[in-house]
């Protein structure tokens, strides 16, 4: 009889409570001992809420107080030399000390390069390996956390990220070849697996996402030396759960390795099941995954349903595609969302109660096969509903032209106007857009979200805050303001809940990296902007300074990366009708005399596919839409982008192709590696590579940020360079803000007096 599991639970808590546990232990407000109750009560709640949405088992260890890329490094002894004084002193100290840095009297430690974890929104932390790396069983998470279910009487698998996929994503300090620390790693690896066998685990859940990628001879020859080693072990069973995609050309290379279970996304590639049933050996057990782990919108049970027949009794398992790690915890918790919209959701624990359904369909249950045709009922209600369509965004779309996609002027002209226009120094300074929301501006927008503070104070207060943001930058010396930010939620909700065809969730939390939660909008239907979003705060900060001040806006591809995005049309037109919306709000800030504009476009990288067969069409698609948002506006208007925390390397061309008239990337972490993409190329406009890490709590020296310049000036040309922190100050403190962008300043202060001064 198959039975229901999934994959991996989200960590934060329906009312982040991991958020508010890790955030008071950072402050100094509460112990350690306090923040582990938190996560163990964490990890007993999600358990029994799976279990009681249908569950017959539940993974362990997909647990983590920050990252499970980090979780790995430190569980095999991956501690950069310059971290490990403090990990032996302090193993907490040091775990964080490596996702945020730290800094005090005696040590200044960088942070962990943080990256995209495959194409999500989720940020890993990637190992850093050093030179003569060796491993080690150095910790007891998944034995530990295995212990607690048991004394729970819960059936528990606990998860792995899975050696070839972990040595993938991490970097040498050497330059050399991660995989060729395989051998290094397996024994301490399998010596893991045994210690878990020996604790009671029947099943262990080995993660091997890069199964789903293009690999090359090497990467295959890598997973068959390390399943081959890891099956001498005295282990439990294993399930190998790939995911994000169908295993493509690496089908034949999964179903040799020897493992006893084997997990398939089957939502993102159905059609995979079939060529997988006749390579798997027939004792090879199935987890289906049917349910879409990384969007909200309820699933199409009769084609899960087929799926799961098709597969018959090789399917041991019914899943969801991925980890519920991706979407929020529960929807009994909204209560508000306007009509119809609520009964076409389902969280984390509703996904789990659509696999029950299923399972005991197939079982032949007469209630679950009534529940499934209304379920089928009110999906095509859903795909028929006219809250989907607005026939006067359709037209535009079919109307638009290519010279709309188009500036008016080559790069050269047009860097020549602004100039002019903007009257910046050479390496001019600016920031990303948003400075710190302290707690009186969350107070100040809580109380006007609850009616107790009206619209005209709400407004007052908001003007102060930007007049008195705009002083400090002027304080400080930048060149090119912004206005603060102190009116957004968030990039892409503050947007999203302007534009009609979004709708907005109170506990839709999911986890973007460590403590740091976003709420995706929900992209249900047309997208078209029924008023200006953003011209009247930022021409009233123009007003307020001889500065010239940057418009900020979210690029379309961000603003459909960051959503839960309809599945009842192309992803492309969803984002082209985005573009259409911002087109008309970038030439209204054209037209109020805003003379720079910011279109941040961070998941760009992100929502690239993960086959490079599937590049050209994503990256033409993706590279029309900022064309068709930013193109609209005259020679003299520069245009902005930023990206972040992904590699450029391998569509530099495309990056190219946006044709905006600066870009900002950040490179503070990975110490400028980011910018050989950009020297290779040769990239003709102007770059401001980050030099300032906001995601840690650090304050950068003058001489380390002058450091980076330096090393920035290796590969651009003067006139190239812009000097900026790596993304927006939204998340940290006034007191480090004023003091990291002090010495920003007077690094390209340094900077312009030493180009300036004769040889």
């Amino acid at each position: 009889m198959i039975s229901v599991t999934h994959l991996g639970f989200p960590r934060i808590g329906a009312r982040r409570e991991l958020k508010q546990a890790l955030e008071s232990f950072w402050k100094g407000e509460s112990a350690a001992d306090a923040l582990y109750a938190a996560a163990a009560a964490l990890r007993e709640r999600h358990w029994r809420l799976a279990g009681a949405a249908g569950a017959d088992s539940v993974p362990c260890n997909d647990f983590s107080l920050y990252d499970q890329a980090l979780d790995t490094a430190v569980l095999f002894d991956a501690i950069p030399a310059s971290h490990r004084e403090l990990y032996e002193h302090d193993p907490l100290a040091g775990y964080f000390a490596l996702a945020r840095g730290m800094q005090d009297g005696r040590r200044d430690l960088h942070a962990l390069e943080m990256t995209k974890w495959f194409d999500t929104n989720y940020h890993y932390l990637v190992p850093q390996f050093e030179p003569g790396q060796r491993f080690a069983l150095r910790a007891d998470k998944p034995l530990a956390e295995l212990a607690q279910a048991q004394a729970l009487g819960l059936q528990a698998r606990p998860v792995l990220l899975g050696p070839v996929t972990w040595l993938k994503l991490g970097k040498r300090r050497d330059g050399g070849d991660p995989r060729e620390l395989l051998e290094a790693l397996l024994p301490a690896y399998a010596q893991l697996l045994e210690r878990l066998k020996a604790a009671g685990a029947q099943w262990v859940q080995i993660d091997e996402p890069a199964l789903v990628l293009d690999l090359d001879d090497a990467d295959r020859a890598a997973y068959r030396r390390a399943y081959a080693a890891l099956a001498e072990a005295d282990a439990p069973q294993r399930l190998l759960a790939t995911y994000f995609g169908g295993l493509g050309d690496n089908a034949a290379l999964a179903a040799q390795l020897p493992v006893q279970g084997l997990h398939l996304d089957l939502v993102r590639a159905p059609q995979q099941l079939e060529s997988l049933l006749a390579l798997l050996p027939a004792e090879r057990a199935l987890s289906l995954g049917v349910v879409d782990g990384r969007n909200i919108w309820r699933a199409d049970l009769d084609a899960a349903l087929s799926l799961a027949r098709r597969a018959g009794e090789r399917a041991r398992w019914l899943a969801p595609s991925c980890s519920l790690l991706h979407v929020p915890t529960d929807l009994e918790l909204e209560r508000k969302l306007p009509g119809p919209l609520r009964q076409w959701m389902a969280y984390a624990k509703q996904k789990i109660e659509e696999l029950r359904l299923l399972a005991d369909a197939l079982a032949g249950d007469e209630r679950a096969a009534r529940e499934l045709a209304a379920a089928a009922s009110a999906r095509a209600a859903r795909l028929a509903s006219p809250l989907l369509r607005h026939p006067q965004v359709r037209k535009r779309l079919a109307d638009v032209r290519p010279e709309m996609g188009r500036r008016a002027s080559p790069y050269p002209r047009r860097i020549a106007l602004q100039q002019k226009r903007l009257g910046l120094p050479p390496f001019p300074t600016t920031t990303i857009g948003s400075f710190p929301q302290t707690a009186q501006v969350r107070r100040a927008r809580a109380e006007h979200k609850a009616g107790r503070l009206d619209d005209a104070g709400y407004r007052r207060f908001l003007e102060q805050e930007t007049r008195d943001c705009l002083k400090e930058q002027e304080a400080l010396g930048l060149d090119l303001l912004v206005h603060g930010e102190f009116e957004r939620n968030d990039m892409v909700e503050y947007f999203g809940e302007r534009l009609d065809g979004f709708a907005f969730t109170a506990h839709g939390w999911v986890q973007s990296y460590g403590s740091r939660c976003v709420k995706p909008p929900v992209l249900y239907g047309d997208v078209a902007r029924p008023k200006p979003m953003t011209v009247r705060w930022t021409r009233y900060a123009q007003t307020q300074t001889e500065r010239p001040v940057k418009g900020m806006l979210t690029g379309p591809v961000t603003i459909l990366q960051w959503s839960f995005v309809r599945d009842d049309q192309p992803r492309a037109d969803s984002c082209r009708q985005i573009a259409l919306a911002l087109r008309e709000e970038v030439q209204d800030l054209d037209a109020a005399g805003i003379a720079a504009i910011q279109i941040d476009e961070p998941a760009l990288r992100e929502g690239l596919p993960l086959r490079r067969a599937d590049w050209p069409a994503y990256l033409a698609w993706a590279g029309d839409c900022f064309r068709l948002a930013a193109s609209g506006v005259s020679d003299a208007t520069q245009i902005h982008t930023h990206m972040c925390y992904a590699e450029f390397n391998d569509i530099i061309e495309a990056v190219a192709a946006l044709d905006a008239d600066v870009i900002s990337i950040e490179t503070s972490r990975s110490r400028m590696e980011l910018l050989d993409a950009f020297a290779r190329y040769r990239y003709p406009n102007g770059i401001g590579p980050g030099i300032y890490d906001i995601h840690s709590p650090r304050v950068p020296s003058e001489a380390e940020m002058r450091a980076l310049l330096d090393k920035a000036l290796e590969v651009l040309a003067p006139e190239q360079l812009w000097v900026n922190p790596d993304c927006g100050l939204k998340t940290r403190g006034w007191p480090e803000v004023r003091a990291a962008l002090q010495a920003m300043v007077q690094a390209a202060r340094g900077l312009r007096e030493s180009v300036a001064a004769p040889a």
